[in-house]
């Protein structure tokens, strides 16, 4: 996936039927991408500009599950992982729309749907992927290995994050999405990129 042009059409195996479906009432920004690429770095300068922010549903539940000695951890226990943040996302999709546009999402509803898909095989119903449309275009962060960093709350392999970053480039244009590539560059960069797109769309 390293050689993929700024707003490829990627294809892959659909999560559902892929289909367009009208843009959200709601301008709903999400970066996605490759884990350790950059993507929470970019949310906290949006969020210092003033931009509403929805952070990475996961990190919250790591944290949740970490104070509380809870077992729904990518570690431990991950279907029950992907299952809380499946919920998350949900509630961060409703409550963004209280919120000013544009919202920039660290990730989505479909982060986590591909996620339980690739460990239950369960695919995203079809409705559910309808009624929590995201706007387009999606910005991907690809891998940056020089970037990438374990931490307490990620403990996967940079391996682990390009597979990841794989299923996720494969399912948004499946979805109906056009995709966007990040270019690896400073956070200042980054952001001229994304708002100046944001802003003519």
């Amino acid at each position: 996936m390293s050689d993929l042009s700024e707003n490829a059409q990627l294809t892959g195996a659909p999560l559902c039927s892929p289909s367009i479906e009208p843009e959200p009432v709601h301008r709903f920004i999400v970066l996605s991408g490759c884990s350790g690429g950059g993507k929470s770095t970019l949310l906290a300068e949006l969020a210092r500009r003033g931009f509403a922010t929805i952070e990475e549903p996961g990190r919250r539940v790591v944290r949740e599950e970490l104070a509380s000695g809870g077992s729904a951890l990518p570690w431990i226990d991950a279907i029950a992982f992907v299952r809380r943040i499946t919920a998350m996302a949900q509630a961060d999709y409703k409550a963004a729309r209280s919120l000013p546009d544009p919202v920039f999402f660290d990730r989505s509803l479909i982060d986590a749907a591909v996620a339980l898909e690739h460990l239950t095989d369960e695919a995203m119903p079809t409705d559910l992927a309808a009624g929590h449309r995201y706007s387009n275009p999606i910005f991907l962060a690809p891998p940056w290995p020089e970037l990438f960093v374990s931490d307490a709350e990620r403990r996967h392999d940079f391996a682990s994050a390009v597979a990841e970053y794989d299923r996720l480039a494969a399912a948004y244009p499946a979805l109906g999405y056009d995709v966007i590539l990040l270019p690896k560059a400073s956070v200042a960069e980054r952001l001229a990129f994304i708002l100046e797109r944001v802003e003519t769309n």
